[in-house]
């Protein structure tokens, strides 16, 4: 039988993808105990502050100079796909939508024509650690969509399904559907003009937990053309004659069926997949088009618009401290999925 992985790397900060997707970030941050303002009760002296990505004790600060996070800056051409697994996020975009959302939600925001948006990382817990854990993952668009009314979107925990498979020996394996079907879950709807929204893009973003020499399948992709890469970044898996282990990225055949046994301590992995758009890419920090010449008009738009400004006080807005998940979107509804509620306010 033909080899089941047909590539390896080893992953850091940002992972290298593959067209559909443009890349991934897993970002683990310890913060310690919170302040009064809930950002990190410890000194920022040594810090390079509004650049620190030195992962100094543990933690990163990103653009942050009080809360950790990123705040407001422009997004045109592609897609953020964010996958929370510790922590909380607030979000605030162009659109004057706003959201706090936490572990296993997952944030979707098609930037398109243009938006911009913040995501600052506000600790809680003023008497403990407070640990924080993401993905985010971008996802390129068609020329035929990159200028697209921006959208955002929650994708709550409770909505995304998860399937268990067990083995023959018991053992089992939780997979997350955030897109793409599998095991017979459909996933939340993506929206209207991601790629992911195609049948035959075959996109598919899956959440791996693997207890220890658990077995579980991957079925063949849609079609021959689909990329299928396998991210592991906890324990380790066996898969042919292969063991990966942790920061680990592998590129999987997706013509035929492939097994994944977890380590002896089990593992966990994300799966990216896609049929390749197969168009050029020009990218120039937040702007990804086709040419360099749309770079630079991305720019020019920006500079004279603002991409629709920006309604917030601050650069940086975060939520009370008490405050639960919620979203409130540009047309003033709410969701509380913590109370299973929506309301118009």
């Amino acid at each position: 039988m033909p080899d089941p992985v047909l590539q390896t790397s080893p992953l850091g900060f940002q992972w290298a993808t593959i067209d559909p997707f443009l890349f991934c970030v897993h970002h683990l941050d310890a913060y310690p105990e919170a302040n009064a303002h809930m950002g990190p009760a410890a000194s920022l002296e040594a810090r390079d502050i509004g650049m620190d990505f030195a992962g100094a004790d543990g933690w990163r600060m990103y653009h942050g100079s009080t809360v950790p996070g990123f705040p407001q800056h422009p997004h045109r051409g592609f897609e953020t796909v964010t996958f929370v697994r510790q922590g909380y996020v607030d979000h605030s975009d162009s659109l004057g939508a706003t959201a706090r959302f936490s572990r296993g939600d997952v944030q979707w925001l098609t930037a398109g024509q243009g938006i911009v948006h913040c995501e600052m990382f506000p600790l809680l817990d003023q008497h403990g650690p407070n640990p924080c854990e993401l993905f985010q993952i971008w996802l390129n668009l068609p020329a035929a969509d990159k200028m697209v009314d921006p959208y955002f979107t929650m994708l709550w925990n409770h909505d995304i399904p998860r399937h268990d498979s067990v083995d023959d020996e018991g053992r089992a394996t939780e997979i997350t559907v955030i897109a793409g079907a599998v095991a017979g879950l459909q996933p939340p709807t993506a929206p209207p003009n991601s790629w992911a929204s195609r049948a035959e893009a075959d996109v598919a973003i899956w959440h791996i937990v693997s207890e220890p020499r658990a077995e579980w399948t991957l079925p063949p992709a849609a079609g021959p053309d689909t990329v299928r890469t396998l991210y592991v970044f906890e324990g380790s898996v066996h898969i042919g004659d292969h063991d990966l282990e942790a920061s680990t990225g592998a590129v999987l055949r997706t013509e035929g069926p492939v097994v994944i046994a977890g380590g002896p301590s089990g593992a966990e992995a994300l799966v990216l997949q896609g049929r390749p758009i197969g168009e050029p890419v020009a990218q120039y920090g937040p702007f990804v088009m086709n040419t360099k010449a749309e770079i630079e008009q991305a720019f020019t738009d920006y500079r004279r618009t603002g991409f629709g400004g920006w309604p917030w006080p601050t650069d940086d807005p975060v939520h009370p401290r008490e405050a639960g998940r919620f979203a409130r979107h540009a047309d003033g509804r709410v969701e509380e999925p913590d109370v299973i509620r929506s309301s118009n306010a």
